[in-house]
């Protein structure tokens, strides 16, 4: 009976590298996959712990304003000050729900003297002036007690924007624009603010915190990994299985096996025409194929 020696030959052995090297791309891809993973829960641990949190006053995160603190980011932070209207802007192309609007940015210049961006929230698409909103409802004047949640300031975009307009919450171009320091490290989005403006812009959605499918992803990559061994171990044995089959027939027929039909394919077909012992007589069927073949038939 046959054995798996055709394991050790070099076309087997090219069957197994390439079995190999696929198994070792689907572990590559499983490994990133739980490495955005990874990431998605770091950040959701983060919004767990800081976005809801109680507000701490802007005495302890004024260094954080100039240099961001990832750690920190969602952290409600109480400030008071006033705004400057005057100087606010509003940052173009920034989707809501699937809906094209804007952002409002204004400065807040606190008792300390310090200036930061306060971000109000959102503002459709405008239908009377393209690429404008339609108003920009404005903060309350004099002094406010303003609660608000950090995040870090943006990369700036090789594009430009129109007057009164960011193509970006890049901080270090909107200081640029003004005649007063601010802090570029962060800014913070409103959460409340006291006393309260007779309408505002459309408040910010918490920020999600579902970990997505990468953990289904990457199980599913390491699934395939192990199955080009299972398909490479299913083709070994219908290669034994088909060398046994062969050995059969050439025991009933006389036969070498590599006339009857040839080795080294785990799925080679099988013929339909069957294979006579030598010295055996011809069917009456065989002898009338032979007259019709000699006349041309």
């Amino acid at each position: 009976m046959k054995t798996y020696k055709f394991l050790f030959s070099s076309k087997w052995a090219g069957y197994f590298v390439m079995a190999l090297i696929f198994a070792i791309a689907c572990v590559a891809l499983g490994n990133w996959q739980m490495n955005r993973r990874n990431e998605v829960v770091a950040d959701i641990a983060k919004i767990t712990a800081n976005y809801s949190s109680a507000p701490v006053p802007y005495s302890t995160m004024a260094n954080d304003f100039a240099h961001f603190d990832s750690t920190k980011e969602w952290t409600q932070v109480t400030m008071k000050g006033v705004y400057k209207t005057a100087d606010q802007r509003v940052v173009r192309n920034r989707p809501l729900n699937g809906q094209p609007g804007y952002e409002v940015l204004v400065p807040l210049t606190l008792d300390n003297g310090d200036t930061v961006i306060i971000d109000r929230g959102w503002l459709p698409i405008g239908d009377k002036d393209p690429g404008h909103p339609d108003s920009v409802p404005q903060p309350a004047s004099g002094e406010v007690t303003v609660v608000a949640r950090l995040r870090p300031a943006e990369a700036k975009l090789n594009r430009g924007a129109p007057a009164g307009q960011l193509a970006s919450i890049e901080l270090g171009d909107y200081a640029t624009q003004l005649s007063y320091p601010i802090k570029t490290g962060a800014y913070a989005q409103l959460a409340t603010e006291s006393p309260a403006a007779a309408v505002n812009p459309i408040g910010f959605p918490a920020p999600s915190i579902d970990e997505g499918s990468h953990l289904s992803y990457a199980m599913q990559w390491i699934c395939f990994g192990v199955l080009a061994f299972v398909g490479f171990g299913y083709a070994a044995r219908m290669q034994r299985r088909n060398d046994e089959f062969d050995e059969l027939e050439a025991a009933e027929t006389g036969i070498p096996v590599e006339e009857i039909y040839g080795r080294g394919s785990a799925f080679h077909p099988r013929r339909l025409k069957k294979v006579k012992k030598p010295g055996a007589r011809a069917s009456a069927e065989e002898e009338e194929d032979a007259l019709l073949d000699s006349q041309g038939f």
